[in-house]
């Protein structure tokens, strides 16, 4: 694609990105990269996963996050630095600014998951809450900078975040010289038009597909305008890339370097975390699964070997149950069933026998006698059960039928 403006020239280069990876020598992993054979059977070819869920604070934010502070004036930094971000670019900032001996006040949204503020605070920051959005967030650390005279570490808009960002291209490169396409995640744009800047430079032949969350797409609307377009109301579960404007120094280079921009819906987004937990064993949040959710949305059209950037693992255990039980569901592994029954001694063990009959797990059971809706000898059953796929869940509501209970839902 190109979607040139008078401001889309490339403010980050090669050797900016080179530069960065020698700030990083001995801060930031080489994160693994692992090979996924169910993956490539899917695509017809190899498909290898970049374990950026796997860094330092466990997400890629942190190599941004110190290039950018590491390049500080000694006066900057003894005006300390603010921030602003759902997790992991405040988890980045906190521990970057830790070992480089800088005071660190972060911003996160209130409603931000409690192991990335409890983290975050545990790195050394001060953690300050507000608003309900990123943009929110961005906006009050944005006037605390201007008040305090602190230096603003924006999570993706500026040339230094975005070459250390870029390293993450270098290792791919390294480590899987043949790669073809490479698919990251989006949000800002700040990891995507790094890593662009980086693999472009040294392989342009090869393919770089970002993806977002369908509720919270601004690059689509933003490249199709030739600028940065706001969204009103981003909504997804992937809080590391629910971000409603793209970043002007990034969206020059996405716009140029960038061959494609996909979006995947929240049902994709749930079944690749859960792949990426069963099949891989790695613990992914829903941002850092969006390019295995794109993979697994049209494997056929990615040319390999492919690279998938996993760039967080940073999920909240509340948000995980939630996203599991959600995929589960997607992949017709998880039914939830209402049914009435005769309320008398023995009725619920009938129940269960007919279920195990059917070899089906129950994994929660609600049980109601008191409701206006019943009839005075009747009970309503709320069963959660795990299957094993449609055609079991299809193979449950005919015996439970057959039984002669009513199915509600």
């Amino acid at each position: 694609m190109s979607y040139r403006t008078a401001d889309s020239l490339r403010s980050v280069t090669l050797d900016d990105v080179r530069g960065a990876r020698k700030t990083l020598s001995g801060v930031a992993r080489v994160t693994a990269l692992e090979g996924s054979r169910y993956l490539s059977r899917l695509v017809g070819a190899p498909v290898h996963l970049k374990c950026e869920n796997l860094q330092r604070t466990g997400s890629f934010k942190l190599r941004g996050a110190y290039v950018r502070i590491a390049g500080l004036l000694p006066e900057e930094r003894a005006a300390g630095v603010v921030a602003a971000s759902a997790g992991n670019h405040a988890q980045g900032v906190a521990l970057a600014s830790s070992l480089l001996g800088v005071h660190a006040t972060v911003f996160m949204p209130q409603g931000a998951p409690l192991p990335k503020v409890s983290a975050t605070r545990d790195y050394g920051a001060e953690v300050r809450l507000h608003g309900q959005v990123v943009d929110e967030t961005l906006a009050a650390a944005e006037e605390y900078a201007a008040r305090t005279g602190a230096v603003f570490i924006h999570p993706f808009d500026h040339p230094d975040v975005i070459a250390g960002q870029g390293t993450v291209g270098l290792e791919i490169l390294e480590q899987c010289p043949e790669v073809r396409t490479i698919v990251v995640g989006m949000g800002g744009g700040g990891l995507a038009a790094g890593v662009a800047v980086a693999v472009k430079a040294l392989r342009p032949d090869v393919r770089i597909v970002g993806v977002q969350a369908e509720g919270a797409a601004c690059y689509p609307p933003s490249l199709a305008a030739g600028r940065p377009v706001s969204l009103r109301n981003p909504v997804t579960m992937a809080d590391g890339i629910r971000v409603g404007r793209p970043g002007a120094v990034p969206f020059g280079i996405v716009g140029e370097l960038v061959d494609e921009v996909r979006t995947v819906s929240e049902d994709e987004l749930s079944a690749a975390l859960l792949l990426c937990l069963e099949r891989a064993k790695l613990v992914v949040e829903p941002a850092g699964a969006s390019p295995v959710a794109a993979l697994l949305a049209a494997p056929e059209t990615f040319g390999g070997p492919v690279v998938a950037v996993l760039s967080g693992g940073n999920v909240d255990p509340v948000l995980m149950q939630r996203v599991l039980r959600h995929g589960m569901a997607a992949q017709g592994r998880y039914l939830a069933v209402r049914l009435r029954l005769t309320d008398r001694p023995g009725a619920l063990a009938t129940l269960l026998g007919v279920l195990s009959a059917a070899d089906a797990n129950v994994l929660d059971v609600s049980h109601v006698r008191t409701d206006p809706r019943l009839g005075l000898a009747e009970a309503e059953v709320e069963l959660h059960l795990e299957t094993k796929g449609p055609a079991h869940c299809t193979e449950l509501g005919r015996a439970l039928r057959d039984a002669g209970y009513t199915v509600i839902a």
